[in-house]
Parts: structure tokens; C-alpha cells; sequence
């Protein structure tokens, strides 16, 4: 029976270790324990509980696979959680962690400001983040239609925005924290 077309679910394939503990429990997923991490999915942005494989080591800051074949530290992804319920070491890795994830993915974070659009008639989706008003705004949008940002140094040597990377760290910091109302960067 065909229901139409439904999008196939988008999984994370790499996360980024925020914090573990090697004996906990879950707190996602009744009765679970092991080596707890948390960590902070590349592509979505969400921060998750992963169960850790016996006897596997782990470090804060380091680049797991967590996607569905070839797993090899990672048992499995017990589940998503709010940064209120994280550990205080987790809460203090994360800036950097987010900020390693915008440097390290700079080409889809320059793709996102050369195509972001107005989401309401009154608000542009690029004045969401920090540092950028109206001015850099239409500099910004002046700028992309001659022609597409290449770079962070790009942006930076024609709008004159400082800091870019920094800009959408504390703008994924704040999506993350639930400090903004709306998100552009986190996935729900």
C-alpha cells in the first residue's frame, strides 16, 4: 500500500564527545549502562546519549562514527538530550566542540549564509545571527548576488563581519541553550 513519498529519516553519522562517564546509566533509556557519552551530533546539531562499546577509550573533543554500518567504539544511540540535562563538563565543552564543527564543516555553514532567506516580511534569517544587523545585512546580500561567498575569509574581507565563525558559534550556542526562539542551524 502506498502512503506517497515520505522522507527516509536522517541519521547522524558523526557526533562529537561533550563528556563520558565509563560506569553510568542512561538517562534516556531505563536500565542501560555502560560507558555513557555525550556528544554533540555533526550535521543536526542535537546533543545525544551514545552507549559506548566495552572497552572502548574516549576523549572530549574527539570525532565518533556513530552512523548505522561499521560502528566500532559506539554500541548504540540511546537518545537525544536537552542541554539542561547535561553534565557541567559537557555544558563547558560545547562552545568548543560547536565551534570545531563550524570550522570543520566551513563550506556548508558559507553555503547556508549565501542562501539564507527573509522569514518573515520584517526579519531576515541572516540578522538571527549575532553581529550581523541590517547594515551587514544588505552588505551581505549586496555582495552574494555580485557573486557567492567562497569563505569565512571571504565573508569577513567583503562585509567586513568579524569573526564569522565565532558569529554562528554563539548563534548555534544559543539554539542549543533553547535561548533562541527560532533555530536556523539545530534540527529539533
Amino acid at each position: 500500500m502506498d502512503r506517497g513519498y515520505t522522507q527516509p529519516r536522517r541519521y547522524e553519522e558523526y557526533a562529537y564527545v561533550l563528556d563520558f562517564v565509563e560506569r553510568g546509566k542512561s538517562s534516556t533509556v531505563r536500565g542501560r549502562q555502560g560507558i555513557i557519552v555525550t556528544a554533540l551530533g555533526e550535521e543536526r546539531l542535537t546533543i545525544l546519549e551514545i552507549l559506548g562499546a566495552e572497552n572502548s577509550e574516549f576523549e572530549v573533543g574527539e570525532k565518533i562514527f556513530i552512523g548505522k554500518e561499521g560502528r566500532t567504539k559506539v554500541q548504540s544511540v540511546l537518545g537525544k538530550m536537552t542541554y539542561e540535562r547535561i553534565s557541567q563538563t559537557a555544558q563547558t565543552e560545547l562552545p568548543e566542540v560547536v565551534d570545531q564543527i563550524v570550522k570543520q564543516n566551513e563550506n556548508r555553514f558559507v553555503e547556508y549564509l549565501n542562501n539564507a532567506q527573509p522569514l518573515t516580511p520584517r526579519i531576515h534569517a541572516l540578522e538571527l545571527i549575532p553581529g550581523i544587523g541590517k547594515t551587514y545585512m544588505k552588505i551581505m546580500l549586496e555582495e552574494r548576488e555580485k557573486k557567492k561567498f567562497e569563505s569565512f575569509d571571504d565573508i569577513q574581507n567583503r562585509v567586513g563581519l568579524k569573526e564569522p565563525i565565532k558569529q554562528i558559534t554563539k548563534r548555534i550556542m544559543e539554539e542549543i541553550t533553547g535561548q533562541a526562539r527560532m533555530n536556523l542551524f539545530v534540527k529539533r
